[in-house]
């Protein structure tokens, strides 16, 4: 597998397509359930093509992500040669990003001496889906990119 396996309750969302996917390989209910109890092997291989593929979809499509922690927010724009980041440090402790009151606090002291902002981009050092994958099993999630560029024009106007 190059990511990894859907949830169950993935699958289940997904229970259209994947009964589709399987149809373009001429498995009909009868056969797939035929399959799954004398060869669960390759039940087991359909299922991760199947993952892989909808993994493969989801990544090709994502432009931005963002992690958030109790002191850190990473935003990144995923491009297709390379990502850029800006990634905000709270210095003051006591203040939680996760948090509605910590992301108000955010807002008002985002150029104060309580604030680090560091700007970057790079090349990716792996193919960019697996680079993005990777990212999304640490805790990112995929976005709209609204937090990124609205932080990179204020950071751009300033």
């Amino acid at each position: 597998m190059k990511y990894k396996r859907l949830t169950k309750e993935q699958f289940e969302s997904l229970h259209q397509e994947f009964a589709n996917f399987l149809a373009t390989q001429s498995i009909d209910k009868n056969e797939w359930d035929k399959l799954k109890s004398e060869k669960p092997n390759v039940a087991e291989q359909e299922l991760d093509v199947f993952s892989d593929l909808i993994w493969e979809g989801v990544l090709n499509n994502a432009h931005y992500l963002e992690h958030f922690s109790k002191n850190y927010i990473f935003l990144f724009n995923c491009q297709e040669k390379i990502i850029q980041s800006i990634v905000i440090k709270s210095l003051d402790e006591s203040i939680d990003l996760m948090k509605r009151e910590g992301l108000q606090w955010l807002g008002d002291n985002l150029f104060s001496e309580n604030i680090e902002i560091h700007i970057g981009k790079k090349e990716y050092e792996i193919e960019r889906n697996k680079a993005l994958f990777d990212l999304i099993n640490q805790g990112a999630i995929l976005s709209d990119g609204q937090l990124f560029l609205q932080v990179h024009s204020i950071i751009q106007a300033k």
